[in-house]
């Protein structure tokens, strides 16, 4: 079953980027990171992913948009699936 992910859309309340000091978060913002999100991450089109899942009523499918995120940053950086999952973690 797909289920559209928009959860990143709005951020938690408490959350470790929501915790750090306002120096620390804009640095965040400002490097890579923010830069990988706003130009790739939330412009990930999921429906397209829709027809590859059961229109049957079951457990919804991992989001689509994080799934492509870390397929990019694996090929980016060079990754194997361990230290993708090493990252990840």
């Amino acid at each position: 079953m797909f289920k559209r992910n928009a959860k990143h859309q709005q951020p938690t309340l408490i959350s470790a980027a929501s915790e750090l000091p306002e120096k620390q978060r804009k640095r965040l913002e400002n490097s890579w990171a923010g830069a990988f999100y706003k130009g790739f991450f939330h412009r990930i089109d999921e429906t397209v992913f829709a027809v590859l899942y059961s229109g049957v009523g079951s457990r919804p499918n991992v989001a689509v948009n994080v799934l492509v995120r870390l397929e990019a940053l694996k090929a980016g950086f060079g990754w194997s699936d361990q230290e993708l999952y090493e990252h990840y973690c």
